[in-house]
């Protein structure tokens, strides 16, 4: 009983001890410096199974190459006009802020629910190919126990299903 009672209450303390680390945002990390397009592409994926882009057979010899693949977001009609529906559908998605809207480009960052650790999203319209890539990472960690990856497919649902102007 008395084992039961310490247990519970090395627990309290590290409950506490995440709650208050949470609030201070421990957990947030740094923004990424080399986010955006470059040469038509974004960023590779992580080099640890914390993240998804639509671009990552890009990156041959890349350790995530495989894991790390999504496929991009398919459009029909204006390409401009499913960058804009993609934008609010990222305004209005629950943790997430559209720090940049440009006309082919968009970046977020998304925080998860309970330890508020952020991920960066980001979009790039190729109209050459007639879809939106994608790249979702954390910044902290090594796993992200797909979530980015469960974030993006929710984007994606809604997208489809969205009614195109």
């Amino acid at each position: 009983m008395k084992t039961m009672g310490l247990l519970l209450g090395v627990l309290l303390v590290v409950a506490a001890l995440l709650l208050a680390a949470r609030q201070l945002g421990f957990f947030a990390g740094k923004p990424p410096q080399d986010l955006g397009v470059r040469d038509g592409r974004l960023k590779p994926p992580s080099p640890t199974p914390n993240s998804v882009s639509s671009q990552a057979g890009d990156y041959a010899d890349h350790p995530q190459r495989r894991e790390a693949n999504i496929a991009p977001l398919r459009y029909t009609g204006d390409a401009k006009a499913a960058l804009r529906r993609l934008a609010t559908f990222l305004e209005t998605t629950p943790g997430c802020v559209l720090v940049t809207r440009e006309p082919a480009y968009l970046y977020a960052q998304c925080r998860t629910r309970w330890l508020k650790f952020t991920d960066d999203v980001e979009f790039f319209l190729d109209e050459a190919g007639g879809v939106i890539q994608v790249r979702s990472a954390s910044r902290l960690g090594s796993k992200d126990f797909g979530v980015n990856r469960a974030r993006v497919e929710a984007l994606r649902a809604r997208f489809d299903q969205a009614p195109r102007p």
